[in-house]
């Protein structure tokens, strides 16, 4: 066996990407990815445009789901992983069920909603009566406490878009494309502005990149973008106003970087940096939709209580 030579020279270090590349590929596969995911709302209003949306949300739902149960698995809790993968796609379903009206009956957006606490009470209940008959699962309290709030934090909250797609009396269709543009306009404000001049930490021991400077930068992309929008859509967002989108521009920008710290605080506490790997330039799907996710409620809201 031959020995190393002594003068030998040191692997070469991976070059790291400059800042402007990483946000420019981002940006890429987000823009890329979102418009793959609402090109079937293209066909609003269509049986097989609504049928595909519903189904695209159930994908983005299950895989979101099982990351969120792969994060908690992560220091030894058991999550009841199909029984909530399972009753998210029934709540998806069964609310896509009751805001159409492809099987003969008019829709009803109370019908929906009164189904969805009913559902949420026996999804509880059932997480209970499974804990009883567990074997070898000390932890029950975090067996259920996990597997609830995994399906409140990604099917019940991703459920809100298909409440802004279906929404009655106005193109929900355009406020779907809004919000999320908005959120995304959001996201990047903060990479963008905290990659350049960010300084002052937010809470480091969550998120050590998120920066003062960075939530500035969210807000104003976000008021932008949501201004931009309003022009744009020439009156078609009905209800909607420059009052409205300067207020919703702020409110969302906020939001979408709670629901980025909020991702950050499970990845921290699990021990992982992305939820997943899957996503090039974005990590996982959680990754995807963690600024989405509380901003979907918060528009459906907005959409329900001021604009209409």
């Amino acid at each position: 066996m031959s020995e190393p030579k002594e003068n030998a020279a040191p692997p070469a270090a991976a070059v790291k990407p400059s800042k402007g590349k990483v946000f420019l590929y981002r940006s890429a596969s987000t823009l890329l990815l979102w418009t793959v995911v609402l090109s079937p709302a293209l066909f609003h209003g269509k049986r097989l445009g609504d049928y595909s949306f519903v189904l695209i949300l159930m994908v983005l739902s299950v895989l979101g789901l099982l990351e969120f149960y792969k994060l908690a698995s992560s220091k030894g809790h058991l999550c009841f992983r199909w029984m909530g993968v399972f009753c998210g796609l029934i709540l998806l379903g069964s609310t896509f069920y009751y805001l159409t009206a492809y099987w003969g009956k008019s829709a009803a957006a109370s019908r929906a909603n009164d189904f969805e606490t009913a559902f949420l009470v026996l999804f509880l209940l059932g997480l209970c009566v499974r804990q009883l008959f567990a074997k070898n699962n000390p932890q029950g309290l975090f067996s259920v406490a996990l597997t609830f709030l995994g399906l409140m934090y990604v099917p019940w909250l991703l459920n809100f878009v298909q409440k802004i797609y279906f929404f009655t009396g106005i193109s929900g269709l355009l406020y779907v494309f809004y919000f999320i543009l908005v959120t995304k306009f959001s996201d990047m404000g903060a990479y963008l502005v905290g990659s350049l001049i960010g300084k002052h930490k937010v809470i480091p021991r969550i998120s050590p990149g998120k920066t003062w400077e960075g939530l500035g930068g969210a807000v104003l992309f976000s008021l932008a973008g949501s201004v931009a929008f309003y022009y744009f859509s020439a009156g078609h967002m009905q209800g909607m106003t420059l009052y409205h989108a300067l207020f919703l521009g702020f409110i969302l920008s906020g939001t979408a970087v709670v629901g980025d710290l909020i991702e950050s605080l499970f990845k921290r506490e699990a021990g992982f940096k992305d939820s997943g790997s899957f996503l090039p330039g974005i990590g996982g799907m959680l990754d995807l939709l963690d600024s989405i996710l509380f901003n979907a409620p918060i528009m459906y809201l907005y959409l329900r209580h001021v604009i209409m």
